[in-house]
C-alpha cells in the first residue's frame, strides 16, 4: 500500500516538472550545437581562419620583400645595399645606444682607434646634420693627462654666418706658403685648402672608395693623395693629385721594379698632378713595406701596378733608386727638374739623425724637398703587425715638434711646406698640428667614416661590410660614389668651418697664425703645461713668415682688416 502512494507522489512530481525538464533539455541541446557545429560549418570556419593566416603572412612577406628592394636600391647606405633588412639592426642598436651604455658597454669615449665621439661628428658634419653635443662635456677635465685645452681670446674676430657680407659657404683656408715657391719650381702653386685627403692606394681600397674620395676632393677643391699604388682611372674624376712613390713605384717601374723614368713622366703627362711625394715610411707600419693580399689582386689592379696576379703584393722596405741622405736628395731634383713639380718625401718619425743630416744638406748644397709630411705613429688606413702598429715610430705630437725643431735650427722651416697626418681629422688636433709648425693637414681614416666606414676594422681580411676596403664585388656595388662623394665633401668643408671658427676665437684669421701660447696640456694633477715647456719651442716658431703672414691675411679677410 505504501509502495502505490510513493509511486503515485513520484510521478506527480514527474509531471510538475516536466516542464522544466523540457526547457533544460532544448537549452542544453542548443547549447550543444553551438559548441559543435555540423562538419560544415566547422570547415568554413577552419577556412576563414587559415585564409586570415595566409593574408597576414602574405602582407608581411610583401612588407619584407618591399624593404628588400628599397634597400638593394637606395644610394645613401652601403650597409643597407649590402646587407638588406638586417642592417637596420645596426641602425636601430645605434640609436639606441647613449641609453645602453648608460648601463652597459663603452662609454662615449672609450672605444679607438675613434671614439663614438669622434665617429658621431664625423658622421653628423658629412651629412650636414646638427653635429653639436648637448649637456655640456662628457669628459673629465681634471684627473687625464694630456688633455688639449684652446686658450680662446677675450676679443676674437668676427665669425659670419649665412647671409652675413663676406660669409663663404666653402670656408676656403689656402695654404699660407706657395709649395714649391722656395725652389723655384716651374709648376709652384698654392694649395687652395690646408686640409686635404692623405694617401689611400686603389688596390687596398675599392674603386668606389677612391672615385668618392676623388669626387669629393674636386667638389671641396681640395688635394687627393693617391697612395704608393699608382694612379688609377678611379683617380680621373676632377680631384687634383698628389702621386705617392712608394718602395714598389707602382705605375712607374720596369719588370724587375726598379724605378722607369720615361713610364714615369707619361703618367705625369696624362694624370692632373701637382705634386709628387717620395714615401719613406707610413705611420702605421714604419720601417715594413706595404702589403696587399694576393686576395684583392684583381686583373686590374695588376695591369696599373704592374704586378703579377695569384700572389701577395709585397712592397719592399727601403728604396732602390736611392741609399742615403745624399742621394735621395739628387732623385728629389731629377724628378722635380724632369716635372717641373714640386717634391717632397713623407715619413714616420724615429731616429732624428736623418732629419738632422737632411737638414744640414739643404743648408749646403742647392738641393732640397719641398715639402715634407710627417706621419705620426698613430696613423692607420694600412694593416700592419701589432708590434709595428703599436711601437714602433713617434706619436705624431712628438715626432713632428723634433722634426721641427731640426730645421728651425738650422734656419729653414719657412722653406719647407710642413705636413702633418696622423689622426688629425678632428678640429683641435688639427688646430694643434697648425701651432706645431704645420702648414697643411692630411686626412684618412676620417673621410673614410664619411663615405661609410663604421670602424669595423676589417680592411686586412678584404670582407669590409661598407665596400671601402675590399675588392669584393658585392660589398663594393653597396657604395655609391656619387653620394658618397657630397657627404666627404661636407665633412672636409665642416672640418675647415670648425678650423676657421676656432681661429676666429683665438683672435686669428687662419690656422697657421696660431702659436704654442694659445694651448695648454692639462697634467692630469689639476695643472696645465704650456707647449713651449713641453715642446722647447722658441717664440714664432711655428708661424709663417711676415710676408706669408701678409698675403695669407689679405686672402683670407680682403679688406675686411687689410683696407685694400
Amino acid at each position: 500500500m505504501r509502495e502505490s502512494v510513493n509511486s503515485r507522489f513520484i510521478s506527480r512530481i514527474q509531471i510538475l516538472l516536466s516542464p522544466v525538464v523540457f526547457c533544460y533539455n532544448s537549452q542544453s541541446t542548443l547549447g550543444l550545437s553551438r559548441l559543435n557545429p555540423p562538419v560544415t560549418v566547422q570547415r568554413d570556419i577552419n577556412r576563414k581562419r587559415h585564409l586570415m593566416a595566409y593574408w597576414i603572412f602574405a602582407g608581411l612577406g610583401f612588407c619584407l620583400l618591399a624593404v628588400i628592394i628599397y634597400d638593394l636600391l637606395q644610394t645613401k647606405h652601403a650597409i643597407l645595399r649590402n646587407f638588406p633588412v638586417i642592417g637596420h639592426f645596426r641602425y636601430l642598436l645605434e640609436s639606441v645606444g647613449p641609453e645602453l651604455r648608460q648601463y652597459i658597454v663603452t662609454d662615449n669615449n672609450e672605444e679607438r682607434p675613434f671614439s663614438r665621439d669622434q665617429r658621431r661628428w664625423v658622421y653628423a658634419s658629412s651629412k650636414h646634420a646638427n653635429n653639436y653635443f648637448g649637456f655640456g662635456t662628457d669628459n673629465d677635465l681634471e684627473r687625464p693627462s694630456n688633455h688639449l685645452i684652446v686658450k680662446q681670446a677675450m676679443f676674437p674676430l668676427p665669425i659670419y654666418y649665412s647671409g652675413d657680407p663676406g660669409f663663404d659657404s666653402k670656408f676656403s683656408l689656402p695654404c699660407a706658403k706657395v709649395l714649391g715657391g722656395k725652389r723655384g719650381r716651374r709648376l709652384a702653386f698654392r694649395p687652395t685648402s690646408v686640409v686635404n685627403v692623405s694617401a689611400m692606394s686603389f688596390g687596398s681600397l675599392s674603386a668606389p672608395a677612391i672615385e668618392a674620395l676623388n669626387r669629393g676632393a674636386k667638389i671641396a677643391g681640395c688635394l687627393h693623395n693617391t697612395g704608393e699604388g699608382g694612379v688609377s682611372p678611379y683617380h680621373g674624376h676632377g680631384g687634383e693629385l698628389i702621386w705617392q712613390l712608394g718602395t714598389g713605384y707602382y705605375g712607374c717601374r720596369d719588370l724587375q721594379g726598379n724605378f722607369d723614368l720615361p713610364q714615369f713622366l707619361d703618367t705625369v703627362a696624362a694624370h692632373p698632378i701637382r705634386a709628387i711625394e717620395i714615401k719613406l715610411s707610413q705611420g702605421a707600419k714604419p720601417g715594413l713595406g706595404g702589403m696587399l693580399p694576393a686576395a684583392k689582386i684583381t686583373r686590374e689592379i695588376s695591369e696599373i701596378r704592374g704586378i703579377p696576379m695569384g700572389v701577395d703584393c709585397a712592397s719592399p722596405n727601403s728604396h732602390r733608386a736611392f741609399h742615403d741622405v745624399d742621394s735621395m736628395l739628387d732623385f728629389v731634383e731629377l724628378l722635380a727638374d724632369k716635372t717641373g713639380l714640386p717634391v717632397g718625401i713623407k715619413s714616420a718619425v724615429g731616429e732624428i739623425a736623418f732629419w738632422r743630416t737632411l737638414a744640414e744638406a739643404m743648408s749646403n748644397t742647392d738641393r732640397g724637398v719641398d715639402f715634407i709630411t710627417v706621419d705620426g705613429g698613430e696613423g692607420g688606413t694600412g694593416a700592419a703587425p701589432l708590434s709595428f702598429s703599436d711601437h714602433v715610430s713617434l706619436p705624431f705630437k712628438i715626432g713632428m715638434s723634433r722634426v721641427y725643431r731640426a730645421f728651425a735650427e738650422a734656419g729653414l722651416n719657412q722653406d719647407v711646406v710642413f705636413i702633418g697626418s696622423g689622426k688629425l681629422g678632428l678640429p683641435e688636433s688639427a688646430l694643434f698640428a697648425f701651432a706645431l709648425g704645420c702648414d697643411l693637414v692630411n686626412v684618412a681614416r676620417e673621410p673614410m667614416l664619411s663615405i661609410g666606414c663604421i670602424q669595423a676594422q676589417r680592411c686586412h681580411t678584404g670582407h669590409c661590410p661598407t665596400g671601402i676596403a675590399t675588392q669584393n664585388r658585392w660589398l663594393m656595388r653597396g657604395l655609391d660614389p656619387t653620394s658618397k662623394a657630397a657627404r666627404m665633401a661636407n665633412y672636409i668643408v665642416t672640418l675647415r668651418k670648425e678650423l676657421t671658427h676656432l681661429s676666429r676665437a683665438c683672435g686669428v684669421c687662419h690656422p697657421t697664425m696660431l702659436t704654442c701660447d694659445h694651448f695648454e696640456i692639462l697634467d692630469g694633477n689639476v695643472g696645465a703645461t704650456s707647449m713651449h715647456e713641453l715642446f722647447g719651442y722658441e717664440p714664432n716658431w711655428g708661424l709663417p713668415n711676415p710676408e706669408d703672414a701678409e698675403t695669407i691675411t689679405r686672402l683670407v679677410l680682403g679688406d675686411v682688416l687689410t683696407g685694400t
